[in-house]
């Protein structure tokens, strides 16, 4: 007997039996008997014809034809009769057929049942996957959601805490003018107290107002005349109070381009700059060095600030620049901005690495790794790019003839 007709000999019984399995209750279901019918007349032709290739798109048009709405559903049930089909197929075969035409066809059906298989295991992974997909989707949508109600929150936080600090701040000068005339230098300190906290505190709310804006794209930059010089000149005399109370020598190299004129906003600048250097300055131990050099690249140029702090770890290099992140054991931290370690909200250098990209530069880290003892220290890049007029001619032409004072005069060493 031919393989052709021992498919044909067990044909009536095995749709029947298979019939009775999927669906016990309505065997007669026309549509079934047609799907499973046609089913079967293409796995014949595959076993006839020695081309298990040929199954696979019935496979896959048999799930299509399943009523299950998900991948995972339409996946098992494709399982499901696959597992039956073979159960089914061996003993209709068995008991139709004799041993010999059995074993040929058993012979002749393997490669086909095999890649049968195969494809069903390939629609399970897929639907894993699918399934698997569509959780982080899911997941990523919350996070996204949770993030933005975060934005929002800080936003509303900032706005409602500063117009209270700006009262305070304002009666604490007014106090102080009514004190000073009567000499009382310790009140007149503790009125200095309550000023220089408020001032912080607007501090952190600028900074989270700033992460706000960056967040979302809101960040507007006021482009004007840069020179690198005039900027470092007054963040060194900004921030030199803190520099002798540490015993840090801040030295600033000057290199091609630094007293050139650029295009940039200049006070978003001076905020990178002053993030990098306070950084700097926590992590450095007292008595420790901070070093300014950069040089002048194709289109761009390139600002390095280098320290003899206590480095970062490889592994934390990238997380330095997110919001909030603060390395090492935060409750070590000292309280003190400026201080040996000292503590923060962790925006600073989120908010550097934003307006840094927004005016379509880079800014990354370099460090061996953290040690308090060797103190390897860290190198702070920035590249940014170098704008020699902006699209407003007249404002290219109002700044033409040569640099403006930008905050302070620039003194002889750094010009």
């Amino acid at each position: 007997m031919s393989i052709q007709e021992s498919l044909q000999s067990i044909q009536a019984e095995w749709i029947h039996q298979i019939l009775i399995q999927l669906s016990p209750e309505d065997p007669t279901n026309e549509d079934l008997i047609r799907l499973v019918s046609h089913f079967f007349a293409q796995f014949s032709q595959a076993v006839i014809n020695c081309q298990p290739a040929f199954l696979e798109p019935e496979i896959e048009n048999f799930s299509s034809a399943l009523p299950s709405t998900d991948l995972e559903g339409k996946s098992n049930q494709v399982s499901q009769f696959l597992k039956i089909f073979v159960d089914t197929f061996y003993h209709t075969g068995r008991e139709t057929l004799s041993a010999q035409s059995f074993l040929e066809l058993l012979d002749a059906a393997f490669p086909v049942t095999t890649r049968a298989f195969e494809i069903s295991s390939d629609l399970e992974t897929k639907s894993v996957r699918q399934r698997s997909d569509a959780e982080i989707e899911t997941l990523k949508q919350q996070m996204e959601k949770i993030d933005r109600s975060k934005s929002d929150f800080i936003a509303v936080a900032a706005h409602e805490l500063k117009t209270p600090l700006t009262l305070i701040e304002g009666y604490s000068m007014m106090l102080k003018e009514i004190i000073i005339p009567d000499g009382n230098d310790y009140q007149a300190s503790l009125i200095d107290g309550i000023r220089n906290g408020t001032r912080r505190l607007k501090m952190i709310i600028d900074d989270m107002v700033d992460v706000t804006l960056i967040e979302n794209n809101l960040l507007k930059l006021n482009f004007q005349p840069v020179w690198l010089n005039q900027l470092f000149a007054h963040l060194q005399a900004e921030l030199q109070p803190a520099l002798d109370q540490r015993f840090i020598r801040l030295e600033i190299d000057p290199f091609p381009g630094f007293s050139e004129m650029t295009f940039g906003a200049p006070d978003r600048l001076e905020q990178v700059f002053r993030n990098i250097l306070n950084n700097a300055i926590k992590f450095t131990p007292d008595h420790g060095w901070i070093y300014i050099e950069g040089r002048q690249l194709p289109g761009f140029i390139e600002v390095i600030v280098r320290d003899t702090g206590i480095g970062i770890n490889p592994e934390d290099q990238p997380l330095i620049f997110n919001k909030f992140s603060r390395i090492g054991n935060v409750a070590l931290h000292s309280s003190g901005k400026t201080k040996f370690k000292g503590g923060g909200p962790g925006l600073g250098l989120y908010i550097a690495k934003g307006i840094v990209e927004s005016h379509g530069g880079a800014i990354w880290v370099e460090s061996e790794k953290c040690d308090e003892d060797k103190l390897p220290g860290s190198a702070f890049h920035v590249i940014l790019p170098t704008r020699s007029a902006l699209s407003d001619d007249k404002m290219t032409h109002l700044f033409s003839n040569g640099p403006k004072t930008y905050h302070q005069e620039v003194p002889k060493q750094l010009q």
